[in-house]
């Protein structure tokens, strides 16, 4: 009875954090709840790095109520000075009874060391609650922390024979409505969206989030450039002054056309060639020490191949639809050459279907 109270609890927690999902970046998603007499006196969520953490916003709601209360929050609460003071000397002076944390925060700041200064300090402390849920809520800024890389989703649109476009390219629009408003849904969550070149020539996209409530929230939009050059014109390169653009090229491209992009207020990256074309394991490892966590993979297939095939990519989400494009011709989700044995596939964990319209939605994690 006892731990299915902390598990609900520990839901309130989470459905709280949730509430900054997309804006707290490169920071973690928290929520805190204060329980005291088995009644909620306070609760709080991290709504922006730089902000109040969320166990601050719930100690001042509750005031001298958390004295022998319960504090749940989802990941160990910080006993470092960052941008903001540590969060366990709060917790101290507010004399909580008892802490139930979800998961360890992996920073070697941290790494348990908040939960054995609470112990020290007499304050009674449960972890492990909600595990698998918690993490599955930070896997972006977890994989961030412990990799200094960005987490990688893998989106797609394809047709129920695997055909992402028609033989000529076309490929507006395969799924429904329902599915093309989750897509840039998705879009508002993470860091950033990534586009190989063909993408761009092909379908010429603005990459940003249409939605109504979030018009505002734009992610970082990155190009990686291919074979050909992408035009300057390209509509993602559209008021590049005012929304972050990245355009990833080779070391060897021209200083007169990096000069004409950054005049634009395009971030032009250079990265040292794997075969020709960026490398993007060196993208990655560029992108994570700009403190980008997450990306969004919505280009064609060659640039999905190449992440598939350096294994760099973390999550898949793909939208199905009801429907037959057929032809050897027509572009699959994934390109390059593929694998040569069965045995060497990838396999797709943590897997869920949902059915948005008439078309189904697959998400899980990369093993």
């Amino acid at each position: 009875m006892a731990r299915e109270l902390d598990e609900n609890y520990m839901r309130l927690a989470l459905d709280l954090a949730l509430k900054a999902e997309g804006k707290t970046s490169p920071n973690p998603l928290v929520g805190a709840v204060v329980i005291k007499s088995g009644k909620v006196v306070a609760k709080g969520f991290h709504k922006k790095a730089g902000l109040p953490h969320a166990e601050i916003v719930a100690l001042r709601q509750a005031g001298r109520k958390s004295i022998g209360a319960d504090l749940f929050v989802n990941l160990e609460p910080c006993c470092h000075h960052g941008r903001t003071p540590p969060c366990i000397d709060a917790i101290i002076k507010a004399r909580v009874k008892r802490v139930v944390v979800g998961i360890r925060d992996p920073n070697h700041l941290i790494n348990g060391k908040g939960i054995r200064l609470l112990r020290k300090n007499g304050i009674d402390v449960v972890t492990g609650v909600l595990k698998k849920e918690c993490e599955a809520l930070n896997e972006s800024f977890l994989k961030y922390i412990k990799t200094g890389r960005p987490f990688l989703i893998l989106k797609s649109a394809l047709t129920l024979d695997g055909k992402i476009a028609t033989r000529t390219g076309n490929s507006k629009w395969i799924t429904g409505p329902k599915a093309r408003d989750y897509a840039h849904q998705l879009r508002s969550r993470v860091d950033a969206v990534l586009v190989g070149a063909g993408t761009v020539f092909a379908d010429n996209p603005r990459l940003t989030s249409r939605l109504e409530k979030n018009s505002t929230r734009n992610p970082i939009r990155i190009i990686v450039a291919g074979k050909k050059t992408v035009p300057i014109s390209a509509k993602v390169f559209n008021n590049s002054h005012k929304e972050r653009v990245i355009y990833a090229v080779t070391s060897d491209f021209s200083s007169g056309r990096k000069i004409r992009f950054e005049k634009m207020g395009v971030e032009v990256l250079l990265i040292k060639q794997k075969r020709g074309r960026v490398n993007l394991s060196l993208l990655m490892d560029k992108l994570g020490k700009m403190k980008i966590t997450s990306i969004m993979i919505e280009g064609g297939s060659e640039i999905s191949g190449s992440v598939v095939k350096e294994k760099l990519c973390d999550k898949v989400i793909y939208f199905i639809a009801p429907k037959i494009i057929g032809g050897r011709n027509s572009p699959s989700p994934v390109g390059g050459e593929g694998v040569k044995h069965l045995k060497d596939f990838m396999e797709i964990k943590n897997m869920s279907v949902d059915k948005l319209g008439d078309d189904l939605v697959i998400e899980g994690t990369l093993s």
